[in-house]
């Protein structure tokens, strides 16, 4: 097997795992979710604090996003791009999860999904997340209105 069928076989892998990820976030399976990271990875999410560090913290993250979503939710990637090197490998891409909130709104932005993944035993973990929407910095306000 040449060196680029090695990277293709990583990139497909790392593709299921994060469709696997999605699956999980659909069925509310915190624990699905959590298998994708390395357990010390970092977070750049969209909510505060500025960073976390941990799968404890990230459950806590989906706990608060599963409750306050009481109904059916949805969430969709779009633009997805993955780059793979010998243990290392970068994914980027457009997500979006939408639902109706417990006050009833209903949301659906989309979002900035970057993460970088370690081979670590054999398996692509994400050691690295960071989520974002943009900012006008004018206004310092999010922009929740731009579509892929």
């Amino acid at each position: 097997m040449s060196i680029e069928d090695n990277k293709n076989d990583d990139k497909a892998e790392i593709k299921r795992n994060i469709e696997r990820g999605v699956e999980a976030i659909l069925a509310r399976d915190i624990d699905g979710i959590l298998s994708m990271y390395a357990p010390d990875f970092v977070s750049f999410d969209i909510t505060p604090p500025l960073h976390s560090l941990g799968v404890e913290a990230h459950r806590k993250r989906w706990e608060e996003a599963f409750t306050s979503f009481p109904g059916p939710i949805n969430y969709e990637i779009a633009n997805l791009d993955i780059t793979v090197g010998d243990d290392m490998a970068f994914a980027h891409s457009l997500n979006r999860l939408s639902g109706s909130m417990t006050t009833g709104q209903k949301i659906g932005h989309w979002l900035r999904w970057t993460a970088c993944f370690r081979k670590i035993g054999g398996k692509w973990l994400i050691v690295h997340m960071q989520a974002s929407v943009p900012v006008d910095l004018g206004l310092g306000k999010a922009v929740l209105e731009l579509l892929p």
